[in-house]
């Protein structure tokens, strides 16, 4: 990878600045070229690059994405017509997609220049809305506005009928989104190997009130019914779509549609495992600190060493 051009996928409004100095000092050092979307150029040096944002995954070699989740998922959906690995760099609270703390940036880059990694494959929802092409990595979302009724659509899979929605919100997720708003409405937590899809209610009033998987090689058509109030359509938590009062989304699952970098996949994944705990079972001190930095884990493991007798 040597030679190529590293793109910077940004937080939209957290202060990046001392990860992106860490990143552009490296990259002088080593005469590695970075790129960063046009309307990000006032937030970066004058010797990054500046790329459209559709062109950015087809000029770059590999992206680096800069904050939470959220900044990883909209680096995933950059990617996802000529899909390139995606380093995440954690500023976020409590990701699932992030791996790499600042502090380890700088060999982290390295083991990504030399292609010292693994590569986790991610599938996307193709979503027709309402005859707009969209993309999500986490979920699509069917949600109702406050003090507006509820969101009442049918339930078509491979064209068959099988029921009707009366909720909150109808949520349909990929496995690595059913630890987000799925999960929060009462879904199953699906391992990633899994090829699947899962429809999930919050706060069903009437119809279908359980969550149902589906294959990967299903098709999901939701419809909105006459009695729906106007609902809002979110895309990995975006907001696409406000007060739609018809229409329908047509969900297709597709796989390895993005690549995620893993530089030591079994410390990702242990960790992980850990946070989906923090959700819902209280955890025991030796657990927790299995969360911390590695510089400061071992910190502390210095100091309760029993003195030398």
């Amino acid at each position: 990878m040597a030679g190529d051009v590293l793109g910077l996928v940004l937080h939209p409004t957290r202060d990046v600045s001392e990860v992106v100095r860490i990143i552009t000092d490296w990259a002088a050092r080593h005469r590695i070229t970075l790129a960063v979307r046009a309307e990000d150029r006032s937030r970066v040096p004058a010797s990054v690059e500046a790329f459209a944002a559709d062109e950015m995954a087809g000029r770059c070699a590999a992206l680096i994405s800069i904050g939470g989740d959220g900044t990883m998922l909209g680096a995933l959906r950059m990617a996802v017509r000529d899909p390139k690995p995606v380093l995440g760099v954690h500023l976020g609270k409590l990701g699932f997609l992030v791996e790499v703390e600042p502090p380890d940036l700088p060999r982290a880059l390295e083991r990504l220049v030399e292609q010292d990694f693994t590569v986790e494959s991610h599938a996307c929802l193709a979503c027709d809305v309402c005859g707009d092409d969209v993309v999500a990595f986490n979920d699509i979302a069917l949600v109702r506005q406050p003090g507006a009724g509820f969101v009442a659509a049918t339930l078509a899979v491979d064209g068959q009928r099988y029921g009707y929605y009366r909720c909150d919100a109808l949520v349909v997720s990929t496995p690595a989104g059913s630890t987000a708003y799925s999960y929060a409405a009462g879904g199953p937590l699906i391992s990633p190997a899994t090829e699947a899809m899962v429809v999930t209610p919050s706060a069903p009033m009437a119809g279908i009130s359980r969550s149902v998987l589906l294959s990967a090689h299903e098709t999901v058509h939701l419809e909105l019914r006459a009695d729906s109030a106007p609902v809002a359509v979110e895309m990995d938590g975006l907001l696409i779509r406000q007060a739609a009062t018809e229409g329908s989304v047509h969900v297709r699952y597709v796989k390895d549609a993005g690549r995620v970098v893993r530089l030591d996949p079994r410390r990702y994944q242990e960790r992980n495992q850990l946070k989906l705990s923090l959700l819902d079972l209280p955890l025991l001190p030796d657990q927790l600190r299995e969360l911390l930095p590695d510089g400061l884990r071992e910190q502390l493991n210095r100091r309760e060493l029993p003195p030398p007798q």
